[in-house]
């Protein structure tokens, strides 16, 4: 039975191998220009920042250092229902030098089109084993009315446990925002 979370939650991961699944819906209507939102992930040592460009993980760069992460590549319209884009993770491969791994979802081009999350609806991340079993689910129901990149969730590592946060952060500068955050 999956466990639904609260923004702020935290949840123990207790399978080595999973799939991190984000989805949304956007209401197109709104701006006459569809969506492309995009999912990233940042690997993230313990001083707060990536060890190297190639532990950000996105549409362009699908795989860690470690294989530990692989993104499943770019949706471009988010069309459907269930996962619009899915990271698989493998935490028996992944290297001691990363504490965290942050999942973030930009909106490509938001400025010249526009667009922002309160234009976007039903978001969530959740994490499924390997049987395709929901184990956490936290859907964002804030209103990110400005914000154009928006951190979903994050696993971290404390005491020898791999945990999930649902953060729920947003952010108005894109992922050029997150970029700097953890460079």
């Amino acid at each position: 039975m999956a466990i639904n979370l609260e923004k702020g939650q935290r949840q123990s991961i207790d399978a080595p191998k999973f799939t991190v699944g984000l989805g949304w819906d956007s209401n197109s209507s709104n701006t006459g220009s569809s969506f492309d939102l995009d999912a990233s992930v940042f690997l993230v040592g313990a001083n707060g920042k990536i060890p190297n460009d190639n532990h950000f993980i996105y549409y362009n760069n699908l795989k860690s250092p470690d294989q530990a992460v692989t993104h499943a590549g770019d949706n471009l319209t988010g069309d459907g229902d269930g996962d619009d884009e899915k990271v698989y993770i493998d935490l028996s491969k992944i290297s001691p030098e990363v504490h965290e791994i942050c999942f973030v979802v930009t909106i490509h081009h938001a400025d010249t089109k526009r667009q922002n999350f309160g234009q976007i609806r039903n978001s969530f991340i959740r994490i499924l084993d390997q049987a395709n079993v929901e184990l956490v689910k936290y859907e964002l129901d804030e209103d990110f009315s400005i914000e154009t990149a928006v951190e979903f969730g994050r696993i971290y590592k404390r005491n020898e446990e791999w945990k999930f946060e649902a953060v729920g952060i947003g952010m108005k500068g894109g992922l050029q925002d997150y970029l700097n955050k953890y460079n």
